[in-house]
């Protein structure tokens, strides 16, 4: 009989442990917007073909670390090849035309008008041979500058065309954060000149190092883009990569506001209350009115709670200690 009496004794021990409270009263509290939006690559470029050609090398795919001036691919030259042939043939004929051009206006057989239609030639030949010997280069794709390969948009064996894309390159030290700012924001935020960028995916918070808002506003949507630069180095950016989602957070003032924690609120369908504990220690619960989160952790209270009473933080062992006392 001791061990099942000693039991109870803990038991009421346990029951009659004070309930954690908290007084609540008016304190500052940071006023923060909020803007969704997603990191973008300060340095991104899309490598594209200069030539026509079908691909016949493919030497780095997405992901890949490469060099400025590296070869990411080879584009078949055979046809740029025989431009440059067609092209040094045609310069060899002109040249030769307009130096016996020159030699017989010297000796006065033809008039200096003939020689002005030979020098013309001659020039479009030199020039159109300079294009050829440049285009024969654009067989080899080079990385414009070092960073990461995001994405492949050819395959071995696809023919190439002038302008189309074949990489998306990207550098990855100049990262950037653009979000979107609803236009009734935007005087506001106007007078910010920093921002707390948070990353979900990898629990981050990285703090910036300039803004930039775009002067323009989206006629359909009425939301403008503002560019936050984060800092180029630090162990800050590893594994962020172009795409991934963030929440940008703007301090734009300081107020006075009664808040409470988030975790002593107690949910019923669309409404919100409280645990309250009166002076003579009685419990109750109470419906609230809440507005934005004031803090980390923290919760606006609109109406429902007055500074000065008394909060009950677990609403767990209230809400037992109020069915036990019923």
């Amino acid at each position: 009989m001791k061990p099942i009496l000693l039991f109870f004794l803990a038991g009421a021990a346990f029951a009659a442990e004070p309930l954690p409270t908290q007084v609540v009263s008016l304190h500052p509290v940071a006023v923060v917007i909020s803007c969704e939006g997603s990191i973008e690559a300060r340095s991104q470029t899309e490598v594209a073909a200069q030539v026509a050609g079908r691909i016949l090398e493919v030497r780095v795919d997405a992901g890949q670390v490469v060099k400025k001036g590296q070869v990411l691919m080879r584009i078949d030259g055979r046809e740029a090849t025989a431009t440059v042939a067609a092209a040094e043939a045609q310069y060899q004929n002109a040249k030769v035309s307009f130096e016996r051009n020159r030699r017989l206006v010297e000796q006065k057989f033809i008039s200096p008008a003939a020689l002005d239609k030979t020098r013309a030639d001659y020039d479009a030949a030199v020039a159109n041979r300079t294009a050829a010997a440049a285009s024969q280069s654009h067989t080899l794709i080079l990385a414009p500058f070092s960073g990461i390969i995001a994405r492949r948009h050819a395959e071995l064996g696809d023919m190439a065309q002038p302008g189309r894309a074949l990489y998306t390159l990207y550098a990855p030290s100049a990262l950037r954060a653009t979000v979107t700012v609803p236009q009734s924001r935007l005087r506001e935020l106007r007078l910010v000149s920093r921002a707390q960028v948070l990353i979900p995916e990898l629990g981050r918070q990285i703090e910036s190092s300039s803004l930039s808002l775009l002067p323009t506003v989206d006629a359909n949507t009425h939301v403008a883009q503002l560019r936050i630069d984060l800092p180029d180095k630090g162990e800050s950016l590893a594994g962020l990569t172009p795409g991934m989602a963030v929440r940008a957070n703007f301090t734009t003032a300081t107020t006075n506001k009664l808040s409470i924690p988030l975790s002593a609120v107690v949910r019923r369908g669309e409404l919100a209350a409280v645990y309250v504990q009166s002076s003579d220690g009685a419990i109750s619960l109470r419906q609230l009115r809440l507005g934005e989160l004031a803090g980390e952790g923290q919760v606006e209270v609109l109406a429902g709670l007055a500074d000065g009473e008394k909060l009950v933080t677990d609403p767990v062992r209230a809400g037992m200690a109020l069915k036990a006392g019923k």
